[in-house]
């Protein structure tokens, strides 16, 4: 393996390495760190291997990050959560992403979810019972994208070693 291959082949792993805390900790859009990343790869190597390594990887991160999404709004609207209350728990989501670092984007998400199903049911247990089903879809949500984001990195991890 000459050195450039080297070296691109540990800047992708680090990337991916990245994506996945980005995964858990919400900082950056890690399944799309991940799949570019893989993209990166895939153009350097331009090989067959390479390029069936990243559709793969672009299927499981998109699978994740769909799923991820499905499995957080199930939660909340199987408690009867409004469509009105999630889009403000989204607006105060990104809000926090920005005042809060790290964890900001899931206290706002919570916050406003709160806020919002508090003002419309005027019940604070109501308002509570649907923040944490939005927490609990939230930490549903990040499993599954982690799994689908450690998948994704075994797959171009194999790829990586038998090419």
């Amino acid at each position: 393996m000459e050195g450039v291959e080297l070296a691109i082949e540990i800047l992708v792993g680090i990337a991916i390495a990245v994506g996945l805390i980005g995964i858990v900790i919400t900082v950056l859009p890690g399944s799309l760190l991940i799949g570019g990343a893989v993209l990166v790869w895939a153009l350097y190597t331009n090989s067959a291997v390479g390029w069936w390594t990243f559709a793969i990887v672009a299927v499981l991160v998109t699978i994740g990050m769909i799923w991820s999404k499905w499995e957080m709004a199930r939660h909340t609207q199987k408690v009867g959560t409004s469509s009105w209350s999630l889009v403000c728990a989204g607006v105060l989501g990104i809000v926090g992403f920005f005042v809060i670092p790290v964890i900001g984007l899931v206290i706002g998400f919570v916050l406003g979810l709160w806020l919002a199903e508090y003002y419309r049911l005027r019940d604070v247990n109501g308002a509570w019972t649907s923040a944490k089903a939005g927490l609990r879809g939230t930490g549903v949500g990040i499993l599954i994208e982690l799994g689908t984001g450690l998948l994704a990195a075994s797959v171009w991890l194999i790829a990586a070693i038998y090419t």
